[in-house]
């Protein structure tokens, strides 16, 4: 297996350009590809994820070209031209979800496949939905997980359906984005507590800002209108990744315990619609000292945190910011007692089980590490071992986990590559701001 040996870090210091975020790139593509018009999409994210949504979209009759550092994409105006293909999504959920919805309402005879760990990852709740929108739809392979067989079907005419709230956002949100392919008002309602709600609002700016405004009632139900179309808006930027954010945030403040920092981001701040611009708030309470502009993020450790030597601990509810929220798990090794991450449940049906991956790394480090269903408990050790982390093919175990070299220890990263499902770039960008122990 490749791997990737980093040195002790002695300080962190300077600034990282965001790539495009994740999230918002895919979101984008998609409604492109169903819009009225030609988009050019600026700073979108090249990474294995996107490249997936690419190959889709290729496969499914939309034009997309490379025009001037832009993307372009000249969409279909309503559901997908071609009417029969077999997509294989990689492990990618913003692709794999939002796809399956739209597919499911565009007449057409579809197979979804993804990799191993996709068959793994929940997904019959937005299959049930679907159903019930008169979707017809077969599991290939174990119920309620992927690979799927979606059949042309006629929607009702009875445009209310609900859908599960509990288990991942995503459900959700492909429900939303696909509603305008019905042309009739669709009321969703959401079963049980919403979890990752931020990610919701990313979807509803996009949708926004291709010409559809959901009414909502909180977050119980939302109504898209019966006159819902997508219009290109022509230009459209990807502002940076906020969830990548959070590894260079926590880099200035911990670096900054010892006399680095500070370490700045540019791409996100106070304009950001992204949920995990709200990790910066997170690492503030942990006795980080956080400055803000609106495209800009900047941390380092506060007067206190210097003082004492150590973040401080932390017992909190993370749902918010779910995937920014493990990087406050490896933070806490930093921490002066121990820090428990709480309502975080949907780290089990991730790229991996995150919380048990989380648990399992922590402890080579030398740190006591607690689980439950829902939450992780991790006890920082007074001295950090050197370890040999494994990445389970997760990007931000990676990423994550590079964070512990800041402990004067060496980190060695197996399968250092999978971070290229969305950073590439990321070791490198690491390397620009660190000064290695000699």
């Amino acid at each position: 297996m490749p791997y990737l040996d980093l040195a002790p870090i002695r300080s962190a210091a300077g600034t990282v350009k965001l790539p495009g975020s994740k999230s918002i790139s895919n979101r984008v593509l998609l409604l492109a590809g169903l819009a009225a018009g030609e988009t050019r999409v600026h700073d979108l994210l090249d990474s294995d994820d996107t490249q997936v949504m690419l190959d889709a979209l290729h496969a499914l009759g939309i034009a997309v070209k490379q025009d001037a550092g832009a993307t372009v994409v000249t969409g279909a105006g309503g559901a997908f031209p071609v009417k029969a293909a077999e997509l294989s999504l990689g492990n990618a959920g913003t692709a794999f979800r939002p796809l399956t919805a739209a597919l499911a309402l565009s007449g057409g005879d579809y197979r979804l496949s993804g990799v191993a760990r996709m068959h793994e990852r929940p997904i019959g709740d937005l299959v049930d939905a679907l159903r019930g929108l008169g979707a017809s739809i077969d599991y290939l392979g174990e119920t309620g997980y992927p690979p799927l067989h979606l059949l042309p079907a006629a929607v009702r005419a009875e445009g209310n359906v609900s859908v599960r709230g509990d288990v991942s956002s995503q459900f959700l949100s492909a429900l939303l984005m696909a509603m305008p392919l019905t042309g009739r008002q669709t009321t969703i309602a959401v079963e049980g507590e919403l979890i990752s709600k931020p990610y919701v609002e990313i979807t509803l700016n996009t949708m926004r800002r291709f010409g559809v405004e959901v009414a909502r009632d909180g977050w119980i139900a939302f109504t898209v209108p019966a006159d819902a179309f997508y219009k290109s808006p022509g230009d459209i930027w990807v502002e940076g990744d906020a969830s990548s954010a959070s590894y260079f945030l926590a880099a200035g403040a911990i670096s900054g315990l010892s006399g680095g920092g500070p370490v700045r981001v540019e791409g996100v701040g106070r304009a950001s619609i992204q949920g995990d611009v709200r990790f910066a708030e997170a690492l503030e309470r942990m006795g980080a000292r956080i400055d803000m502009g609106d495209n800009w993020i900047e941390a380092t450790a506060g007067k206190d945190a210097k003082r004492a030597g150590k973040l401080k601990a932390f017992d909190a509810d993370y749902n918010h910011i779910p995937d920014a929220a493990m990087t406050l798990a490896v933070a806490a090794l930093f921490a002066d007692g121990p820090c428990t991450l709480r309502n975080i449940g949907s780290w089990r049906v991730k790229e991996t089980d995150r919380i048990a991956a989380m648990a399992t790394e922590l402890r080579k480090l030398g740190a006591t590490a607690d689980e439950g269903s829902d939450w992780l408990r991790v006890v920082p050790t007074t001295t950090l071992r050197a370890a040999t982390i494994d990445t389970y093919d997760d990007h931000r175990m990676a990423m994550c986990f590079s964070l512990a070299a800041l402990g004067g220890v060496t980190v060695r990263i197996n399968d250092p590559q999978c971070v290229n499902k969305t950073f590439p770039g990321y070791f490198d960008a690491l390397a620009r701001i660190s000064v290695y122990r000699g």
